[in-house]
């Protein structure tokens, strides 16, 4: 989350200049927003994300806002300068640059009129650059600065807004959910969050349209699983993991249960491989550093691998090769018509739980495989 800290213009002596960076973009969006109404209002509060409404800058007089894509340093420059025609003799001129990481020219923020107010909005973390020693001691001109060493320079302040993590997702929903005004259940809260993960963006649009829908009532887990995009995911979780329990019963129940919903037998085994293959890598994750960079390679969530890290530890990678061909020789006997499909299903999360003599393989090949 961004630091708590006061957001009114020169505190502690600082000159208002922001670089507002991270790894979530629309919680970065939320502090831009925030921050620009305190700067405006001089309120001098500290940050409060979950409740900030909206990531919308307005169109307050005195405020300016530039894409860094696109726009020339000197127009930025200029713009905390010069006085707006309807802007009032006392008001902070507040510029705004959105996608900053894309500033043509580092320069610009220290050259920027001290008494204008800068906020630079960069949706991703922007790494600052290795300073190497000189090989020869001689006058020379200073390289150019990265933006988080120019803002630093300039007496700046550098905010990083993280990622949510696993363990302050519940709240942050709940706390977003009171803020819109959607009455949440408990079980609605753990079903969205599973099934959106640490998509802080994704979690307000599903709320405002669980909302519409609800129109005043609560909001139920069930109604979660029938709005909600990847809601069934987190029926696969529970069944994956009563498969890694080797807890038949309760693999069994979910599978009915995601059967009786009308689940087709194709698409629930297309996320049990998701879930297996989640679970690989989670096996050989060693810090949260692992989880986001895997979480690119199988273009998953840190989230998702992270939750599943605990159970991990009870699988080796013979058990995923198995599971992988369990899961393939289900799919082939349902597509040739070997059996009925809630058999062929049957059998695979019984063979998957370890139950003897129920392998799904015996009906492609025709004689029980080697084990």
């Amino acid at each position: 989350m961004a630091s708590a800290r006061p957001a009114g213009p020169g505190h502690d002596g600082k000159r208002p200049l922001y670089l507002i960076q991270g790894d979530d973009p629309y919680r970065a969006r939320l502090r831009a927003a925030e921050l620009v109404a305190a700067l405006a209002s001089g309120d001098a509060r500290p940050s409060d994300l979950r409740a900030q409404r909206s990531a919308d800058l307005g169109a307050r007089l005195g405020l300016t806002r530039h894409d860094a894509r696109s726009a020339e340093p000197a127009a930025i420059e200029l713009s905390g300068a010069s006085q707006g025609l309807f802007d009032a003799v006392d008001e902070l001129r507040i510029v705004v640059v959105e996608h900053a990481e894309a500033l043509k020219d580092g320069g610009v923020v220290a050259r920027f009129p001290k008494e204008a107010a800068l906020v630079l909005v960069s949706e991703s973390k922007i790494q600052t650059r290795a300073r190497r020693a000189p090989a020869k001691a001689k006058a020379a001109a200073a390289p150019v600065a990265d933006l988080p060493s120019a803002v630093e320079a300039a007496g700046g302040t550098i905010e990083v807004v993280k990622r949510l993590e696993p363990g302050e997702l519940g709240g942050w929903i709940a706390a977003r959910a009171t803020l819109l005004g959607v009455d949440l259940a408990a079980d609605a809260i753990t079903e969205l969050a599973a099934a959106v993960g640490t998509d802080s963006e994704r979690i307000d649009q599903e709320l405002a349209k669980l909302g519409a829908f609800a129109a005043g009532a609560r909001v139920t887990g069930a109604d979660v699983r029938a709005l909600v995009s990847g809601a069934i995911e987190t029926d696969i979780f529970e069944l994956t993991q009563a498969v890694v329990r080797h807890d038949s019963r309760v693999a069994l129940q979910r599978l009915e249960t995601l059967l009786a919903e009308g689940q087709a037998p194709q698409q629930i085994l297309a996320l049990l491989l998701w879930q297996f293959r989640v679970l690989l890598f989670a096996s050989a994750m060693k810090s949260n550093a692992d989880a986001e960079r895997m979480a690119k390679a199988i273009r998953s969530s840190a989230y998702a691998i992270g939750k599943w890290q605990a159970f991990a530890r009870r699988v080796a990678r013979a058990d995923v090769v198995r599971a992988y061909e369990v899961l393939y020789a289900t799919d082939l006997a349902i597509k040739t018509g070997r059996t009925d499909p809630e058999t062929a299903m049957t059998l695979c999360v019984l063979d998957l739980c370890g139950v003897a003599a129920a392998d799904p393989r015996e009906l492609v090949v025709g004689e029980p495989p080697r084990r």
